[in-house]
């Protein structure tokens, strides 16, 4: 009973108070954490809000827009170089003189692939000398080297009582080739000890004996002519001219045929006018052919794969798994031999089997051995005069050699990449590839140059001298193998210089992002040839763009990982110039002197555009690119692809097309069609019936277009934006315009962003059907030329193999 003394207030023990969150410890802790971040990255940003815009309006408030061409290398400075400034150290450094020794050093002996570690040791310590850092990057590749190799034509007597082929005393030899090219006074390198003999990359080792076939151009349609004309191949050796398609290809249907073995010969009719017969002296006489020069190359199934064809996607790193071979090289022995030892082997075949002139126009184009006594019958050849050829090569896996420099940039994540190959078949190569190499050392010198004035460029760049680009473009495509991931986060642009010069006419391949820059760059350098006072590259340019196919290093970029590539150098051809001895020990530094660039005026030019390009591309705010040329671009292919579908649905022969209103180009892309699109055609592939209706592909191609007009719209929009920051960059923006600020930041970052991605949405993670190793649905190398590149691959394959379920 509660009295006077019970506590008003009794204390009644309960448990501990609880938190509302679990965890509010670390909550406390991350909820600061991501504060003090949140409010440190909006003071990084107002601090760079307030930052100048790096190279424009410097150079601007300063008044510094002089003359271009005048010289500013070693003009002492008080500020880093503007994006003027530094335009103009990459032009007044390279220096004709420096070419004609980079040419000297690089042409001096062999440097076969996987054999020219000294060259690549000297390319390293002279890029650090002119201030890029430098590295040697390796890889375990699969190659073959010559051994040995013999090619004779041989004849039994009508009277011989033995009719055994393999009867020695029944045969006699009538002509055995030498299989090398002449020695030249007026040339050193043409008679080096350790020069390279004459052989095909990746061909088969393997003694074979037959009668023989001329084939044109073994083309895929040229071997469907002879098909149709009952004109068999099976157990009998080819012999075939260069040109038009890649000899790899050549040689896959020749071995898809059954032919036995392949001869490959260049036939001065495709020289253009500048030949014996026409009264021109040959090499070192003169501008003509050297009969005895010999085309070197590889027979790699270029349109397969390119890069080590043991690790395909991957790259070829000591101990990687090695996949088999067979789909990728051949099985069948094939040999390079010069215009005069073809000679006695085609006039055999005189009067033996229809002629060329029994074919269409194809097969009597540019026939320039008729002079030597060649009827250019198709054969085959009768059973007592037969070929034997022998080839014994050695294959091995052999380290080769990158040499890869980088200069930083300020933007990490943009980067921009420019290649050379530095291997070549042969002790010179002035041509193919250090043409190339003399101006890509120029170029790095100027870098070097303009990194010592202070230079630092926006955009990372990273200079590669690729080893292996001979064989299959190896060393490139092994590189983009290993480094795709950062390459996919990374990469802006591939410059790409193969042979930098061997004519005086400007030629370009490009992705259609970079069309405009090159246009722009083209008319800011100066041609050597100045006939009319002040012409530029661009005024003696036709202009032409031709699309992305392969051959060159650029090939896994553009093809593989999506990343927006260019070609060019000083290397078209009119009828009229000497003729260059590609892949031939004349294609030398007395070759070069005397007939390519006397002077090497035109290697110091080559060496301005790229510098440029490059300078454009690593130094501007706004990446220099143009998506609304790619919609354009695309509209094009489109119409390409609805021509194509038009002819392949009217007519199934090429023979009625006027070939005077037809580039090189288009017409070994019409004379290469063939073949089912999920693989490489066999046998009478081209016979197969038609599958599903046109019509619905035309439909297809309607729909396409519309998505293609919605995709320019927006790329409209794009370059717009991007105009819009370049100008407001340019013009400048006062402190106090901070909303202003905040949009061209924003703006700044989506265009680049944009840009950047752009050519890797076209990329398919599966592949092209039956060559998975190309990605781009828009570019790839023609599955039947190799070389010349095919737009919209996948539809021209399947429409040229009238698969139109696939198309």
């Amino acid at each position: 009973m509660a009295d006077e003394h019970t506590p008003l207030i009794a204390t009644v023990r309960v448990a501990q108070p609880r938190h509302r969150y679990p965890h509010h410890i670390v909550r406390r802790f991350c909820t600061i954490a991501l504060s003090s971040c949140l409010l440190a990255g909006f003071v990084t940003f107002l601090v760079l809000l307030f930052i100048e815009p790096p190279g424009y309006h410097r150079g601007h408030q300063h008044g510094h827009h002089r003359d271009q061409w005048e010289s500013s290398v070693g003009r002492p400075r008080d500020h880093p170089p503007s994006h003027q400034d530094v335009l103009d150290i990459l032009f007044d450094t390279p220096s004709a003189e420096q070419a004609e020794k980079w040419s000297r050093y690089y042409t001096s002996g062999p440097h076969l692939a996987g054999q020219n570690y000294s060259q690549a040791e000297w390319t390293q310590n002279k890029w650090i000398e002119w201030g890029i850092p430098s590295d040697i990057v390796s890889y375990d590749v699969y190659l073959n080297y010559p051994v040995d190799h013999s090619l004779s034509l041989l004849r039994k007597s009508k009277d011989s009582s033995s009719s055994s082929p393999s009867s020695s005393s029944s045969w006699k030899v009538d002509f055995k080739a030498t299989l090398e090219e002449d020695v030249l006074d007026k040339d050193p390198t043409s008679g080096l000890q350790d020069r390279i003999p004459t052989f095909h990359g990746y061909s088969a080792s393997g003694n074979v004996t037959g009668s023989f076939v001329w084939v044109n151009y073994g083309t895929y349609q040229d071997f469907e002519d002879l098909r149709k004309a009952n004109v068999s191949i099976e157990g009998k050796i080819a012999i075939a001219r260069y040109g038009g398609i890649f000899r790899g290809l050549k040689i896959r249907r020749a071995q898809d045929l059954g032919a036995i073995g392949v001869i490959l010969y260049s036939d001065p009719g495709d020289d253009g006018h500048v030949r014996e017969d026409n009264g021109y002296g040959a090499y070192p006489n003169g501008p003509a052919r050297n009969p005895t020069s010999v085309q070197r190359g590889s027979a790699q199934f270029l349109s397969e794969r390119p890069g080590d064809p043991t690790t395909p996607g991957y790259p070829s790193k000591p101990g990687a798994p090695r996949a088999p071979v067979e789909n990728v090289i051949p099985s069948i022995p094939s040999v390079p031999i010069s215009y005069a030892e073809a000679v006695p082997l085609l006039k055999a075949l005189n009067g033996h089997g229809p002629k060329a002139d029994d074919f269409n126009q194809y097969w009597t184009r540019n026939l320039g051995l008729g002079y030597k006594g060649v009827d250019y019958n198709i054969g085959p050849s009768p059973d007592n005069v037969v070929i034997n050829l022998f080839n014994e090569q050695k294959y091995v896996t052999t380290p080769l050699w990158n040499v890869v420099g980088v200069v930083n940039g300020t933007i990490p994540n943009e980067v921009i990449v420019v290649g050379n190959h530095r291997d070549a078949w042969i002790a010179g190569g002035a041509g193919d590839p250090n043409s190339g190499s003399a101006v890509l050392n120029e170029v790095i010198r100027s870098v070097g140059a303009a990194l010592k004035a202070g230079w630092k460029p926006l955009r990372t760049i990273v200079f590669a001298s690729w080893d292996g680009e001979e064989y299959s473009l190896i060393g490139s495509t092994e590189w983009v193998e290993e480094y795709l991931p950062w390459l996919s986060d990374s990469a802006v642009s591939y410059l790409n210089v193969d042979v930098g010069v061997r004519t005086p006419h400007f030629d370009a391949s490009a992705a259609p992002l970079l069309h405009r820059l090159l246009r722009e760059v083209v008319t800011a350098i100066p041609s050597p040839n100045q006939t009319v006072p002040g012409q530029t590259v661009g005024d003696l340019w036709n202009g032409r763009i031709k699309p992305m196919g392969s051959g060159s290093d650029f090939t896994a970029f553009q093809d593989f990982a999506g990343v927006p590539s260019l070609d060019f150098g000083f290397g078209g051809h009119r009828p009229e110039d000497p003729v260059y001895h590609y892949h031939s020990n004349y294609d030398s530094f007395a070759w070069m002197t005397n007939f390519g660039d006397p002077g090497f005026e035109y290697h110091r030019a080559m060496a301005r555009v790229l510098g440029r390009t490059l300078v454009e591309l690593a130094n501007r705010p706004i990446i220099r690119f143009n998506a609304t040329d790619y919609a354009d671009a695309l509209v094009n292919y489109v119409d390409q692809i609805e021509s194509r579908l038009s002819t392949a649905t009217t007519t199934s022969d090429s023979s009625d097309l006027d070939l005077a209103t037809l580039s090189e180009d288009e017409i070994f892309n019409i004379r290469s069609r063939g073949g089912r699109s999920d693989t490489f055609a066999g046998p009478g592939a081209a016979a197969l019936a038609p599958r599903g209706d046109p019509t619905d592909v035309k439909e297809s191609l309607a729909h396409l277009r519309f998505t293609l007009a919605e995709l320019r719209a927006k790329t409209e929009r794009l370059d717009a934006a991007a105009q819009w920051v370049d100008d407001t960059i340019r013009a400048g923006v006062p402190w106090w315009k901070l909303w202003t600020r905040v949009k061209l930041g924003l703006a700044f970052v989506w265009v680049n962003k944009a840009y950047k991605g752009f050519e890797r949405h076209f990329l398919y993670p599966e592949g092209l059907d039956g060559r998975t190793w190309f990605k781009h649905v828009v570019f790839a190398p023609g599955l039947w030329t190799g070389y010349a590149g095919a737009v919209f691959p996948g539809l021209q394959e399947s429409i040229d193999s009238q698969d139109y379920v696939n198309a």
